[in-house]
């Protein structure tokens, strides 16, 4: 039986990549495979259409195709959330096709617009609400520079019910949560290797790109930071950071690249990035996977 929504919020939040055949073109059944692997080891809450599946790299029309296969392929096992964003139009015509296809909530980027208002922001996500037909939403924050009162202002709309918090502040992470309905799930959305420090201030769960890989590994850091057991959690992360070091490197523009390499070598290939992310990765940092994969036996 699929975990609530609320619950799903508080685990793992795997972001999945988005699989490309030989002519460039989306390929979702590619996903059965990962899907069937990180499922069966605990994962919460497939993501579709986020940044790990190249969300700006792919047309709206394409990331239809891919909410709409993705909630087909998981069929019921887990709650999935679908990213949308964009300009205002796209956004609500993907928030409707996410909706439809049977979406349990939406991740809303933060808009990238060079001329962004907060209050604009509150317009953008109740016309995104709206078009949705009131799906529950989780904010993708990637700036905290709009500061506390903007995003209390944003986490009142009553579809939002939890915000990824994706900036190396956990002080203002604190100082939001504080400033918000206690009741919003607060997620990490820096992966595993700030998963600690975010725990510590209220966060609960996070986002990953590992799950693609090596879904074992996230959930039992998950697990021990549950539990409060910060050393285990720690060790296990020191177990996987050359991987997150591997997809930091290039203004984190080898992101992707670290993951679909890795799916490549572990016989999923799931096609290239797209431009502008790098492909493939340099000598040296395949090198590293290679000799990530071995030491962790990973199959």
């Amino acid at each position: 039986m699929a975990l609530s929504l609320e619950h799903a919020l508080t685990g793992i939040s795997g972001i999945l990549v988005t699989p490309f055949d030989e002519h460039g073109d989306v390929a979702p059944q590619k996903l059965a495979p990962i899907l069937d692997r990180a499922l069966g080891a605990g994962l919460h809450m497939p993501v579709v259409n986020g940044n790990t599946g190249e969300f700006y790299a792919l047309t709206t029309e394409e990331a239809s195709t891919m909410v709409r296969e993705v909630v087909r392929l998981v069929d019921g096992r887990a709650p999935v959330l679908a990213g949308i964003g964009r300009g205002i139009r796209d956004a609500m015509a993907l928030a409707k096709t996410s909706a439809e296809a049977g979406a349990a909530a939406l991740m809303v980027h933060q808009p990238p617009d060079p001329f962004v208002s907060p209050r604009g922001v509150v317009d953008y996500l109740k016309a995104v609400a709206d078009a949705s037909g009131g799906l529950p939403m989780m904010l993708y924050l990637r700036n905290d520079a709009i500061g506390t009162k903007a995003i209390a202002d944003l986490c009142a709309l009553p579809q939002v019910k939890g915000i990824k918090w994706a900036t190396p502040n956990p002080l203002k992470l604190a100082e939001a949560k504080a400033a918000c309905d206690p009741d919003l799930v607060w997620v990490g959305g820096l992966a595993e290797i700030w998963a600690p420090a975010f725990y510590a201030v209220g966060a609960r769960g996070f986002t990953s790109g590992l799950i693609n890989v090596w879904p074992e590994r996230s959930l039992a850091i998950h697990a021990a930071l549950e539990a409060g057991r910060y050393t285990e959690a720690n060790d296990l992360i020191v177990g996987m950071k050359d991987f997150e070091e591997i997809r930091a490197e290039e203004m984190n523009g080898t992101n992707v690249t670290g993951v679909k390499a890795a799916l490549l070598a572990l016989g999923r290939d799931c096609g290239p990035t797209r431009p502008p992310s790098a492909w493939p990765l340099t000598l040296a940092q395949q090198a590293k996977l290679d000799t990530f994969i071995a030491q962790n036996k990973l199959t």
